[in-house]
């Protein structure tokens, strides 16, 4: 498992020699760039300045580890979700250009008055549309537990059923709903599991979540993906993440002094 962040939020203000300086410096070894943020890695960028972010990235000891997008397939408005499939190969292309392993795309709710398997259906389509797309490229699509209802992880197994491509996954987001009434993800996780390519995880210092248990759950999967933090901007940014990389290492059992 390798441990990166999300520049949502922690880094959306920052450019991206910034944010290669800081990942080096904390210890993160890559960044999921969300689009929209000061970074600047967008479509509208020209095949020069593609190449060079993937040059600075490539000189760099700072991984890409995927683009973020909010392209979502869940409109009941076929237009809109034509729009939005469009837009996400693009994304496909920008991310094979700048040397990114994949982009997130997500669920972001369930219409009402839309049984929820025709919605599923729906978005697994779309999904199983651009990772077929993404394949040729060699880049996978993310989608992310995300969404009001459509966070359920039982509503995206039922995605996943109809996204069957290979290049088609899952990026994990560590909510609160993921556990039952005993507070164990047991069950939702192995809904999952074999889908998972991709992990956000949050505030792992704060007694929310079973990090512990989500760690252990990676490891005996042989996990080998990200562990993404994915985080509120801290008034103290380099001594927060310097402070996350060592209670990862703690959970993850990859602690040791001197730091390898």
């Amino acid at each position: 498992m390798k441990l990166g962040m999300v520049t949502y939020n922690m880094g959306k203000d920052m450019d991206l020699s910034s944010l290669i300086a800081f990942c080096e410096a904390t210890g993160m070894e890559g960044v999921e760039l969300r689009t929209t943020h000061k970074h600047g890695v967008e479509v509208e960028m020209t095949p020069e300045q593609r190449a060079d972010v993937k040059r600075r990235f490539a000189d760099s000891k700072v991984q890409l580890a995927g683009l973020g997008s909010a392209f979502e397939f869940h409109s009941t408005d076929p237009d809109e979700v034509k729009k939005n499939i469009e837009g996400s190969i693009a994304y496909v292309r920008l991310a094979a250009d700048v040397g990114a392993t994949g982009i997130k795309v997500r669920p972001n709710g369930l219409p009402e008055g839309v049984p929820v398997e025709k919605t599923c259906e729906q978005i697994g389509k779309a999904l199983n549309q651009v990772a077929t797309f993404a394949e040729g490229l060699g880049i996978e699509v993310r989608l992310e537990v995300h969404g009001k209802d459509s966070a359920n992880p039982k509503v995206i197994r039922q995605i996943m059923d109809f996204a069957a491509h290979p290049k088609a996954t899952v990026c994990w987001n560590s909510n609160g709903g993921d556990m039952d009434e005993n507070k164990s993800i047991e069950a939702n996780f192995d809904l999952l599991k074999d889908k998972i390519t991709h992990v956000h995880i949050n505030e792992i210092g704060v007694y929310q979540y079973p990090w512990q248990d989500l760690f252990n759950r990676l490891k005996a999967m042989n996990y080998q993906g990200w562990c993404l933090a994915e985080i509120a901007y801290n008034e103290q940014p380099e001594r927060f993440m310097k402070f996350y990389r060592t209670l990862y290492d703690l959970y993850t059992g990859a602690y040791s002094w001197p730091r390898a």
